[in-house]
């Protein structure tokens, strides 16, 4: 990851909609989002480090072959929750 730039808002954003209109697996989303949450030399403002903590996990299931932790309409929740969070950052939940 040396040399590459940290993500903003907007990509962060990127990744739930692209997840959600099926241009991304949750795997992929998973390990997107862990590359960057386990980089401690990075600083996050609140709603990102928020946000990025959703997506890491975000392929986990309630067992090996059991449906998704978290489901469509849950993240689509979160995508609108950032959306508001976005706009008026003290709107933490």
């Amino acid at each position: 990851m040396p040399g590459e730039k940290q993500p903003d808002l907007d990509e962060i954003e990127a990744h739930f909609v692209a997840l959600l209109d099926g241009r991304l697996s949750r795997d992929a989303v998973d390990r997107w989002a862990r590359r960057w949450v386990a980089n401690d030399d990075l600083t996050w403002d609140e709603v990102s480090w928020w946000a990025l903590g959703l997506l890491y996990g975000i392929d986990l299931r309630h067992g090996p072959h059991e449906d998704y932790l978290h489901d469509e309409g849950q993240i689509r929740d979160w995508l609108t929750e950032l959306r508001a969070r976005r706009i008026d950052p003290a709107n933490l939940a």
